[in-house]
């Protein structure tokens, strides 16, 4: 069986299926991005006869309605919306969702006499040599011969009838200007598909699963797909783009008043930013909470009314779970539970994105904390065992590969078994006293400064209110907050003038500490044993150099929040190997110690 069809079809086949709802533009890249021009030259191209490229279209399978007929599936554009939306504005006068979510025209102004496409402006307007609206040539209704006749007269162009005819004749064959149609299979698979999608596109532009799925969502016409398309849309917009709202609302009268919009509305006041979803982040939790599935090519399947027992497609199928994911959607934006997911990940001392470097990481950790409150768990066990799985997850790179497999696996165990004991289960085989006290001490060698292993040391700070190193009062949390520096505690400069030259040497993360910017321009480039020495005759009644701290003991304090080894006050450049090693090895015990206070 062919994957795939190719043929030619006319620009006046094309925007006859967009009419008749033979083919869907899913919105996949949703507003109309193109500028006025780019639409002009597009007919430009078509007028001369230039290639405009290939449309890629998907069909929607054949479903198996209630009452045992067959419904044909439609076309579902996936690749080429925005030449398409282009000519069905200028040359059919419909109108189109801008970047501002308003719904406009696009009139596009045509020359007889120099053959010249134009946007329409006031100055083109106003001037009679100008056709100021193509897309009334192509109307039914269209008088072709009395337009020229007028035409003429208008400009004073006795004789030229037939000239303009000709013109006029030229432009309407615009119609009949053929594009090439990759035509997908709807046997495909969402994977097949995909591949397909990207060794013929061109444009080398690759979309994602998740676009096929809001392609599916947005292309539905029967069950709410489009609301759904746009509680996610939206959501995710107003999150980014707050101010936006008010524009929004009023140029989608229909959706603004909708249930819909009225759950939604809220997130506009939200001012946490620690957490934004995009809207694949939307789809992929929605659909893993209430599908207990982690791959979203099971999403396209399940919307198409996919049986994966006898392969039919059923329109019961496709009902349900389109009502399954508004639910899963739902769930996603109640104001309730998204501001307290927030409040368990701020709680294991996530206070910033920053220091979450993966982002199914949190997508998993909402979809633990919405499914085991369906499970009615005590709130207070949902936030401890949701707060261990998100460090879990970070200190074992648990979504970091195969992200949609371990997404799949994991939440059939978190339901099909008791949650508190699969994550005993797992701790067990992956936070053994071996990776406290040598796998995380191993994978703290690195100068990677976004490694997961460094931003859990920097969460264990905070957790613990650890204060910056050398600082009297200012406390990790405040510089991570107010976007401070990461300094060396072994000074840049300093190693480099010793011969440590290689940046993965001198970067090194246990080389690492949050710390006031005026402490470190007093350190310079000092090696230790002379910094400290300062910070000694401090301690002894002396002038303050670093920070406040006057106590030996408080001193201690702050190297032990910053677990950095006493002996790295005696030490010199020959003492940089041995501090790196006793440090990291600090650092996994301090991680250790915050890990098990998380219960």
């Amino acid at each position: 069986m062919a994957q795939f069809d190719v043929y030619s079809t006319s620009v006046q086949n094309i925007i006859s299926w967009i009419k008749s709802g033979e083919i869907a533009i899913p919105e996949i890249q949703r507003p109309f991005v193109w500028d006025s021009t780019k639409v002009r030259d597009l007919l430009d191209s078509l007028y001369k006869g230039f290639p405009i490229g290939y449309i890629i279209v998907w069909k929607n399978p054949d479903v198996r309605l209630k009452d045992g007929t067959i419904s044909i599936g439609k076309k579902i554009l996936i690749d080429g919306q925005q030449r398409v939306t282009a000519l069905q504005a200028a040359i059919a006068g419909m109108l189109v969702t801008d970047a501002n979510y308003k719904r406009k025209p696009i009139r596009i102004a045509f020359n007889p006499q120099t053959e010249a496409f134009e946007v329409l402006n006031p100055a083109i307007e106003k001037d009679c040599k100008w056709i100021s609206d193509i897309s009334k040539v192509f109307e039914p209704t269209f008088e072709e011969f009395q337009f020229i006749i007028q035409y003429c007269k208008d400009n004073n162009l006795p004789g030229q009838e037939s000239a303009i005819s000709k013109i006029i004749g030229k432009l309407k064959k615009v119609l009949d200007i053929n594009l090439g149609v990759t035509d997908l299979n709807q046997g495909l698979s969402i994977d097949e598909v995909t591949d397909i999608f990207i060794r013929i596109n061109s444009q080398g532009v690759v979309l994602s699963q998740a676009d096929f799925a809001m392609s599916k969502i947005s292309a539905d016409d029967k069950y709410g797909g489009n609301e759904i398309r746009k509680m996610i849309d939206y959501f995710c917009h107003f999150m980014q783009r707050p101010a936006d709202y008010e524009m929004i609302a009023e140029n989608d009268t229909d959706f603004a008043k909708t249930d819909a919009m009225q759950k939604i509305k809220w997130i506009v006041k939200e001012t946490e930013d620690i957490y934004v979803p995009s809207y694949t982040d939307v789809l992929r939790v929605s659909f893993t909470h209430k599908f207990k599935r982690g791959k979203i090519s099971d999403l396209v399947s399940l919307l198409s009314g996919r049986d994966f027992e006898t392969r039919e497609n059923l329109e019961t199928i496709a009902e349900s779970s389109f009502a399954t994911l508004r639910q899963g959607v739902e769930a996603f934006v109640n104001q309730t539970n998204f501001q307290r997911y927030i409040m368990i990940v701020k709680s294991a001392g996530i206070i910033d994105a920053s220091l979450v470097r993966s982002q199914n990481v949190l997508n998993f950790g909402y979809i633990l904390y919405l499914t085991l409150k369906d499970q009615k768990l005590d709130a207070g066990v949902i936030e401890k065992l949701v707060r261990k799985w998100l460090v879990l997850s970070m200190l074992t790179g648990r979504y970091s590969g195969s992200a949609e497999s371990a997404i799949d696996y994991d939440i059939k165990r978190f339901t099909e078994q008791d949650p508190v004991q699969f994550i005993k289960n797992t701790e067990a085989g992956e936070l053994s006293d071996a990776f406290w006290n040598s796998v995380l001490v191993t994978r703290l060698d690195t100068s990677v400064a976004s490694s997961p292993y460094f931003l859990v040391f920097l969460m264990a700070q905070v957790k613990a209110g650890s204060r910056g190193f050398l600082s009297e009062q200012i406390d990790v949390k405040s510089l991570i907050e107010q976007r401070g520096d990461i300094h060396h505690i072994f000074p840049k400069k300093y190693l480099q003038k010793n011969g440590v030259n290689n940046r993965k040497d001198y970067n090194q993360i246990a080389n690492y500490v949050y710390t006031q910017s005026e402490i470190n321009i007093k350190i310079k480039d000092d090696a230790p044993c002379v910094y400290m020495e300062l910070m000694k005759k401090q301690i002894a009644g002396g002038d303050l150099s670093y920070g406040g701290i006057t106590t030996e003991d408080d001193l201690k304090r702050n190297l032990a929040e910053n677990c950095v080894p006493e002996e790295f006050m005696d030490m010199d450049i020959w003492g940089f190997p041995e501090f790196l090693e006793k440090r990291r090895f600090l650092m996994a015990q301090f991680v250790k110690k915050y890990y098990e206070a998380l219960d």
